[in-house]
């Protein structure tokens, strides 16, 4: 920990054990994904990357929040695109295409729908009707967004998943996650393979 201006700065170590994680491998991943997940920026002393504290806390805190990737934010009548429920959910807009044709349970019939030039229909929700999809349980598409570049999110919810139960066995953790957060427990397993990996 080292104060600066007067306020105090701490490491990824000091982070990791303020936020209760066994090492630091889920805090690399959310800093390799800080331009998705609004990660706050780092200075860098003698070759360390050391955070701002009260900054960070505050970010943490609203992460820990969010972290079913939900956005409950905005006007809950406001009527939105696909791109936009996908935004709202932290899921793919691919997923909400999919949607049209196989709905998971749950899923929201449109509020209204408008026919495009490409003879296409675009169904439009409203944020309410999503936030209450998602948090009814089971919702599908919830194991994280395809990412493009990063880390894979799922592998730090597995980190951190074997960090609070080392005793319990891959598979039983991994259909674990799969409840808590969605999707197949068989893509689940591949993350804790890999978390174990890493640990």
């Amino acid at each position: 920990m080292k104060t600066i201006d007067g306020r105090s700065y701490a490491t990824r170590a000091e982070l990791s054990e303020r936020a209760g994680y066994k090492g630091d491998a889920t805090l690399r991943a959310l800093w390799a994904d800080r331009e998705d997940n609004g990660h706050p920026p780092a200075r860098r002393i003698d070759r360390v990357l050391y955070w701002d504290l009260e900054e960070w806390e505050r970010w943490f805190t609203a992460y820990q929040r969010q972290r079913n990737g939900v956005d409950y934010s905005g006007n809950p009548d406001e009527e939105l695109p696909p791109a936009d429920q996908a935004k709202v959910l932290g899921i793919d807009v691919s997923a909400i295409s999919h949607y049209r044709d196989n709905p998971p349970p749950g899923w929201p019939a449109p509020v209204r729908t408008e026919e495009l030039e490409s003879g296409r229909v675009r169904e439009y929700r409203t944020r309410r009707q999503l936030w209450e999809y998602a948090d009814s349980r089971p919702r599908a598409g919830a194991a994280g967004r395809p990412q493009t570049k990063g880390p894979d999110p799922r592998v730090a919810l597995a980190v951190e998943a074997l960090a609070a139960e080392p005793g319990r066995k891959a598979g039983e953790t991994a259909k674990a996650l799969a409840e808590q957060y969605g999707g197949h427990w068989t893509t689940w397993r591949a993350a804790v393979t890999e978390a174990r990996r890493q640990g």
